[in-house]
């Protein structure tokens, strides 16, 4: 059974190796002459205007975590979809429960009007 896991323990011995390896290679053979210029923020060749960390308002991550969270939701769509056939009515039924869930949970959201952006 040990004899397995060689091939495993080969491969994480190899990427321990090689990714110091070739994080020194590159240490060593990269220039290291940094002038203002090269150490100035790009931004498709005008020049900054203000800090890069700038503020944002807590509706920007409310609208990014509930669209990730529904979208997440919907993935498990597509096991469903797949198995269809040999879930049956119990199949169909859960997955209703699941959408009621997941639409009473959106209008709430919209509701509360978590969605605006003003």
């Amino acid at each position: 059974m040990p004899q397995n896991y060689v091939p495993i323990f080969l491969f994480v011995a190899v990427v321990a190796i090689a990714i110091p390896a070739t994080l020194m290679i590159g240490k060593l053979v990269r220039p290291n002459n940094p002038e203002k210029a090269k150490l100035m923020p790009y931004e498709c060749g005008i020049d900054p205007v203000d800090n890069a960390r700038g503020r944002y308002t807590v509706r920007f991550y409310i609208v990014a975590i509930l669209f990730v969270v529904f979208d997440v939701e919907t993935i498990f769509l597509f096991p469903w979809a797949v198995q269809y056939r040999a879930l049956g009515l119990f199949g169909l039924v859960e997955m209703l429960v699941f959408l009621a869930i997941l639409i009473v949970g959106y209008v709430w959201i919209w509701k509360k009007g978590a969605l605006e952006w003003v």
